[in-house]
């Protein structure tokens, strides 16, 4: 027998997101959907786009869907909807995208960097509770917090609400990671005054370029969140009511995201399968990913986090299996963001985990022969 040691390592690559695989499965009907956009000639919030919305509404149970441009447009909106600017706190994970943090700062309202619990990488009640205390010692107005549901999973809601309405801060959910989640029985977009998501590419629901969502049932929020995404327009585009920019989501886009909406429940379902089999291989030599059990998760990413990080990274690389770091640097220690506030004690689980996660290969068409791969060049990393 062929000693292990010398026995030939297999170098094909595997995916760390694989879009080929799904438009191998898809492909045929969604160059019918753009053929049909193509020919009809409505680019710009064309019928596909309201068709989309619909089908969204029915998803999330939520009262209104606006359709819009991207994710990071999404939480712009709904704070530009809401007032929220000068002299306001917004409150905010630090273990996220820049774009969470970077939407109330181009408004001129101020992000408090929240810390993240340890074992489900969302945001930390606690932390957010004693992050009131800076904004109002700091002449700040509580007026937002944003709990991101970071990987897939939906943060904790009901006890992040319980302290916003003791201090009259409404609820921002970013869902960008996670929608098709459910929180407690309840789909996203239902679990917060607002949800934003994202249509980006590279999402477990994503489009084939920028898009975006947000969800209320509030019917007032509604009404400003749709001037907002068309220039502030009132009645017709003479009318300007309020401030508002370019948010509108395209029809091409829209046309692609209802083909993906068609498969999305059986991806979920793989995406769950391939988490339960990282689970059961590496639970024994690395931290994986905690999902509450009133909770599911989409797996926008599956992370572990491990002390030797590097040397996962290294073995991985060499064997062709991709790897991704979410998140190396915390937004609080960007440059542009040092000087906006932190919540008191600091952010240490934060700072841990950016020294210690890194996520594996994940996509509903990852098979379980590649999957194999990937467990046991983590488990050999770690021998």
């Amino acid at each position: 027998m062929r000693d292990s040691a010398t026995a030939p390592i297999d170098v094909s690559a595997i995916a760390f997101i694989d879009l080929a695989a799904q438009r191998a499965r898809i492909g045929a009907r969604m160059d019918a959907a753009i053929a049909r956009v193509l020919a009809h000639g409505g680019f710009i919030m064309g019928p596909e786009v309201a068709e989309v919305e619909r089908k969204l509404t029915q998803r999330s149970g939520a009262k209104h869907v606006i359709s819009c441009s991207s994710g990071t447009t999404a939480i712009v909106m709904a704070l530009m909807a809401r007032d929220v600017g000068r002299g306001d706190a917004v409150f905010l994970p630090s273990f996220t995208f820049t774009a969470t943090a970077e939407a109330p700062a181009i408004l001129g309202a101020t992000p408090i960097f929240v810390d993240v619990l340890p074992d489900t990488f969302d945001l930390d009640p606690a932390s957010f509770e004693r992050a009131i205390t800076v904004a109002k010692q700091t002449g700040l107005r509580p007026a937002c917090v944003m709990p991101v549901d970071l990987f897939g999973q939906p943060a904790d809601y009901d006890a992040i609400d319980a302290i916003a309405k003791q201090h009259g801060i409404w609820t921002l959910g970013d869902a960008a990671q996670s929608f098709g989640a459910y929180y407690k029985g309840w789909a996203l977009g239902t679990c917060a005054d607002v949800t934003a998501t994202s249509f980006y590419p590279s999402k477990p629901l994503g489009c084939y370029g920028d898009g975006g969502a947000l969800f209320t049932d509030d019917d007032e929020t509604a009404k400003r969140l749709r001037q907002v995404r068309i220039h502030g327009q009132g009645h017709d585009r003479n009318e300007n009511v309020r401030i508002g920019l370019t948010g509108r989501f395209d029809s091409i886009q829209a046309a692609v995201l209802l083909e993906k909406l068609a498969i999305f429940d059986d991806e979920c379902n793989a995406r769950n399968a391939i988490a339960a089999r990282y689970t059961a291989g590496l639970k024994d030599v690395v931290t994986t990913p905690n999902v509450r059990r009133d909770c599911t998760s989409v797996w926008a990413q599956y992370t572990v986090v491990s002390p030797r990080r590097d040397r996962i990274a290294a073995t991985l690389q060499a064997q062709n299996i991709p790897t991704a770091i979410h998140y190396l640097k915390p937004i609080h220690g960007q440059p542009p963001y040092r000087g906006f506030p932190v919540t008191p004690g600091g952010l240490p689980v934060t700072e841990r985990l950016s020294q210690e996660v890194i996520s594996l290969p994940m996509h509903p068409y990852l098979t379980a022969e590649a999957q194999a791969r990937v467990i046991a060049a983590v488990r050999a990393a770690l021998a």
